[in-house]
């Protein structure tokens, strides 16, 4: 039996980890902060994948690997890498039966091993751009875990660069950055805002952190992609350097990027409900369950042979038949439900007779429809793109509804102590006032939107103007 979820309204983070272990996308392994990511949370994976590999080759990158072991001493080459990363760093320091004469971090991320590569590899402008991206796991040793969302080791891509100028750089990072958020929208379905971080957010050893920003359905906010300007911080501590057009030594700018395994949380957060997951379309490893009815006395043999033929004539759609004898009709709906496919087609032997099947929708509770059999092959593949559009434009209404904006300090921190969402106001940058900001409310600024440029009276420099920014709690 489908086992019951916790309802969301109750307890937000068990309801988050029942759909996760009961429609079987993962599970906890016997290594404290680590996962099992089970084959139907691979799929979503794979998809996730699929989609970005592809629009990175488009853009002229190419996939390669490094090692997943970095010398210390690597790490210690930027200053404000090290220091970001070494609370969470995991060390080997023996191996072969012995102790090892330099330590070896294993990768949190490979900005050190892949620069110190670039360092033997650029020599000339004509070498650059270079553009690679690599598909890895990487480990940060964390104190309190959540499945996807933050664990000890986790599966993700990161694209590193050089360029010839910071303008080169600075396109490249926006570029990826767009690319992010053509994912989250047009494949997740997820509305997010694009922007840039503030000095404390920014990722350790960067110049800027651009960031796509989504709300989940407790209102909180979660970073679901960066994209970073290193400048020449990485260049000049690895002493990357290339001669230019008129044979001068010259070290390029830089950037980095990337997206984990923490997009499949956002999905699940975005989307659900009490019954289970609601994926998307262009993401869900099955995108139609067909299920047939056989009642008492019925024919089974007509039943399921056109079952299959309906399954036959979705072509270039995803799509099961469920056509297990051992569980009834209602329980197969839960069960699919729960897993969050798009769509379900029921069909019995009065379906066959009228010639059309029941068609149910996952995003919109008690939609069922009649549609011709006939007809299936056209109208299934134009409902599940209809289910994609309704289900972006719900996030989009969902994250518009819960962002409030504030205009003076106390109703900032009103808004943020006593509602979830997002805020926004006008805010001169300065590091105390916005580590009190998280000291009152836990709440941090999730970034200055890029769109909105414009300067007004800000909330916590009365003579000063602000630009516009988001603030929020955040997993």
């Amino acid at each position: 039996m489908v086992k019951k979820l916790t309802p969301m309204s109750e307890d937000f983070n068990q309801w988050y980890t029942d759909i996760i272990q009961e429609a079987q996308l993962a599970d906890y392994s016997p290594v404290k902060g680590t996962m099992v990511i089970r084959p139907y949370g691979y799929a979503l994976w794979e998809h996730i994948q699929s989609y970005l590999d592809q629009r990175f080759k488009d853009t002229g990158h190419q996939n390669a690997y490094f090692p997943l072991f970095i010398p210390k001493s690597f790490i210690q080459k930027e200053a404000e890498h090290v220091e970001g990363f070494s609370p969470e760093l995991a060390t080997v320091t023996h191996a072969g039966g012995k102790e090892l004469e330099e330590p070896l971090i294993v990768r949190p991320t490979s900005e050190t091993i892949i620069n110190h590569m670039f360092s033997k590899w650029i020599k000339s402008h004509r070498d650059l751009p270079m553009l690679i991206n690599q598909w890895a796991n990487v480990v940060r040793w964390e104190m309190r875990t959540r499945l996807f969302l933050r664990t000890s080791e986790f599966l993700w891509q990161e694209g590193h660069t050089a360029h010839q100028t910071k303008e080169e750089a600075t396109k490249e990072a926006l570029q990826m950055l767009d690319i992010y958020e053509e994912f989250t929208q047009n494949i997740a379905a997820v509305k997010v805002i694009k922007g840039t971080k503030s000095e404390i957010e920014k990722f350790a050893g960067a110049k800027v952190t651009y960031s796509i920003e989504a709300m989940m359905l407790d209102k909180k906010a979660l970073q679901a992609g960066t994209s970073h300007e290193l400048g020449q911080n990485f260049s000049k501590a690895f002493e990357i350097q290339f001669s230019d057009e008129n044979n001068e030594l010259q070290h390029p700018y830089q950037t980095s990027w990337g997206v984990s395994t923490r997009l499949i949380g956002m999905i699940i957060m975005a989307h659900g409900d009490d019954k289970g997951l609601k994926l998307p379309p262009a993401l869900a490893p099955i995108q139609v369950v067909v299920i047939p009815i056989i009642p008492k006395n019925s024919n089974p043999d007509e039943i399921l042979k056109a079952s299959t033929e309906i399954k036959d004539s979705l072509q270039g759609v995803r799509v099961e038949l469920d056509d297990r004898s051992e569980f009834s009709p209602g329980f197969k709906f839960n069960e699919w439900e729960l897993k969050g496919v798009p769509v379900r087609i029921e069909i019995g032997p009065k379906d066959i007779e009228k010639g059309s099947v029941v068609v149910a929708r996952r995003d919109v509770d008690d939609s069922k429809s009649e549609v011709l059999i006939e007809n299936l092959a056209t109208e299934i593949p134009e409902l599940l793109d209809t289910v994609q559009n309704d289900m972006l434009n719900s996030s989009e209404l969902f994250l518009s509804e819960n962002t409030h904006h504030v205009d003076d300090m106390d109703s900032l921190i009103q808004q943020l102590t006593e509602n979830d969402g997002f805020v926004s106001c006008y805010w001169v940058e300065d590091k105390e006032d916005e580590l009190k900001i998280k000291e009152l409310t836990k709440a941090t600024i999730r970034c200055y939107p890029i769109e909105n440029t414009d300067e007004k009276q800000s909330v916590n420099k009365a003579d000063q103007p602000g630009k516009f920014v988001i603030f929020s709690k955040s997993y």
